[in-house]
């Protein structure tokens, strides 16, 4: 699936031109106009300077190098600055060429380097752009874009607008000025040879367009092979270890080759258009040439024709179809960049459903961190405009088709209360920390953090205020210091202290750097006990008002799992503390416990209380247990509710599944 939708936003071909796109990428050459505009004026200089040169050689060989009779009055006006003396006359001619040349030179290394440098400063500034607007995305916008479509928005198509405007916008102009250039010249020295040398391009014309629709269809299946790459790629190298538990690895890799076979395909028939366009348009090129070569002869012998213009002819005939070639290259450039522009736009231009309301300015909020759930409904299918309306007015019942997570679930917990989430796999327990930290919004009824609904709460200053560790723990590249800190403001010895209460100290101070030891990718090294003591630390370290654990000790080994307990009591000590578990001898403790079932509520209460009540609670209790008297004799061994275990599943289905 996640590869079927990245191939649907690659796999764009686009037009070649778009005015509207174009304004807009244009946009990102304000804040560098001044240098954009130094480079269109040295194209323009380096283009008048390359029509210069033939036309250099046709005065020296009419002035110099022929009978005076021959030559015309058309040289009067240069006659004027060039000595009558031939041999002084030319080496001035030639001067005035090595002066052109050296100029051209120094003219197309500014406008290189300026718009390599500008390429950059654009790609910088759109890839930080592009970054910026994806952490203000909503969660849900993550769960519907694959990895890999993203990356592909800050890399390839980033790459692609900046050939756009270092190769493409500034060179096709420059290809543009040669040619007006030549044309005018060629028709006022003669526009009979000049039509004579146009003769060729109405069969240039046709093989270019026959060489674009290919190359153009090409481009498309190399785009959308190079995406099944990287999604096979990513997919392979996260599975590495399933891959090579069921031996898979000959089957991945014949999938993996047959991928890349399309893709040497699509690269072979591209290279079949380019090998065949270029000779053609050599050839045609050389015909112009003869033809010049052979009427403009014709033209020399009976006067009508000065042998100037015939070599200045010759050579601005050579220099004419450079440029018609590099615009077809250009026309793939500009073609590829109008598609990445236009995923690029859509990318930018899709707003985040979650944002903090525009009335509320950021903000510190000091409430004791009381947590209140009122009749709350959601589900993470999108919903149409219309069930929207029905379910904001209380009509979500009636609405068959949705699949709710969560169903009228109310329930508060107290500032500096502990509070317990049990239920089965899929009751919704998760579900319920994320609309707390509001990374998504219910479609009826309302979350409250402190009194104060979070859909009216700043976003950043809601997100303070928790704390949260997760079952699967995620480090980044960076030493301890930075996982443990992430980007705040706290000192070392709050870092120091936090380390030192989740029982992390001693492992740190072990490390030859201590809390600047370097973690590679993911924690990549370490044990997964010590990458989830990191994150208990850094959960811990920034005082957090209400504290997460979400399956915190549920994949560690018994030594860290103790020495984590022994810290729990100290870290949920003055603070708002929820606690997902489906082992039971995790949250007996706890003040209050809420009892998940197919998105319902079903029961809330301290352990004692729900014991005696004999409900859902307390089938669990019985079956956990009873299976832990049978099986694992230690408290730290009791069974988990989404055991893979088939015998314990059908008890588990049979105590949810009786009222």
């Amino acid at each position: 699936m996640a590869e079927a939708a990245q191939q649907q936003g690659d796999d764009v071909v686009g037009k070649a031109y778009d005015g509207r796109l174009m304004r807009r990428l244009l946009t990102y050459l304000r804040p560098y106009k001044a240098v954009a505009a130094a480079s269109a004026v040295a194209i323009l200089l380096k283009a008048a300077l390359d029509v210069l040169g033939p036309y250099l050689f046709k005065v020296a060989i009419d002035l110099y190098l022929t009978p005076h009779g021959q030559a015309t009055t058309r040289h009067a006006l240069l006659a004027r600055y060039l000595s009558p003396d031939a041999a002084r006359g030319i080496s001035e001619l030639a001067g005035v060429y090595f002066g052109a040349l050296l100029a051209g030179y120094a003219l197309e290394f500014a406008q290189t380097y300026v718009l390599q440098w500008m390429g950059q400063k654009v790609m910088f500034d759109m890839r930080r752009q592009i970054f910026g607007h994806m952490q203000s995305m909503d969660v849900a916008f993550f769960d519907r874009n694959p990895v890999g479509r993203l990356v592909t928005r800050l890399t390839s198509d980033v790459d692609a607008l900046n050939e756009l405007f270092t190769s493409g916008i500034f060179a096709i102009f420059e290809d543009v000025f040669v040619l007006i250039g030549i044309v005018a010249v060629m028709l006022s020295m003669s526009w009979w040879l000049a039509l004579l040398t146009f003769a060729v391009l109405p069969p240039i014309l046709l093989i270019t367009r026959v060489f674009r629709k290919y190359v153009r269809e090409s481009y498309r299946r190399i785009r959308a092979a190079v995406a099944r790459i990287n999604a096979y790629t990513q997919e392979h190298i996260s599975g590495m270890s399933l891959v090579q538990l069921f031996n898979r690895e000959r089957r991945a890799f014949d999938d993996f080759s047959a991928i890349n076979d399309q893709h040497k395909l699509a690269f072979k028939d591209s290279i079949l258009a380019y090998a065949l366009y270029y000779p053609g348009v050599e050839i045609l090129s050389t015909i112009a040439i003869a033809l010049v070569i052979s009427i403009g002869g014709g033209g020399v012998l009976r006067g009508t024709v000065t042998v100037g213009i015939l070599v200045a002819f010759i050579q601005y005939s050579q220099r004419f179809f450079r440029p018609i070639q590099d615009l077809s290259e250009k026309y793939n450039i500009l073609q590829a960049a109008m598609a990445a522009s236009e995923r690029v736009f859509k990318l930018l231009d899709t707003a985040p459903q979650i944002c903090s309301p525009s009335a509320v300015a950021p903000q510190v909020l000091s409430g004791a961190g009381s947590v209140e759930f009122r009749d709350v409904w959601f589900t993470y299918q999108r919903l149409t405009p219309e069930q929207e309306q029905l379910a904001h007015s209380g009509g979500a019942p009636a609405i068959p088709e949705v699949e709710w997570v969560l169903r009228g679930v109310s329930f508060r917990i107290a500032p500096g209360e502990t509070a317990a989430i049990v239920g089965h796999t899929g009751a919704g327990k998760t579900t319920i920390i994320s609309l707390m930290m509001r990374f998504y919004d219910v479609q009826h009824g309302s979350v409250l953090i402190d009194g104060i609904d979070v859909r009216a709460q700043d976003l950043h200053a809601l997100r303070s205020r928790f704390g949260v560790v997760l079952q699967d723990p995620f480090l980044f590249s960076g030493t301890i210091e930075a996982n443990i800190r992430m980007g705040s403001t706290i000192g070392r010895e709050r870092v120091r202290a936090a380390a030192g209460e989740v029982n992390l100290l001693d492992f740190i101070e072990a490390q030859p750097a201590g809390f600047d030891e370097l973690l590679r990718e993911r924690g990549a090294g370490l044990s997964t006990g010590q990458k989830q003591l990191i994150n208990f630390a850094r959960a811990l370290a920034h005082d957090p008002a209400i504290l997460i654990l979400d399956e915190a000790t549920s994949s560690v080994d018994t030594d860290t799992e103790l020495r984590v307990r022994s810290a729990l009591d100290r870290m949920v000590t003055g603070r708002t503390s929820v606690l997902i578990a489906h082992r039971l001898s995790t949250v007996q403790r706890a003040d209050t416990i809420l009892v998940m079932h197919k998105g319902q509520l079903r029961e809330q209460g301290p352990h004692q209380q729900l014991l005696t009540a004999r409900g859902l609670y307390w089938k669990l209790y019985q079956l956990q247990y009873r299976d832990q008297e049978t099986g694992s004799p230690g408290e730290a061994f009791a069974p988990r509710l989404d055991t893979a275990d088939a015998i314990q599943d059908d008890k588990a289905a049979l105590a949810f599944g009786t009222d």
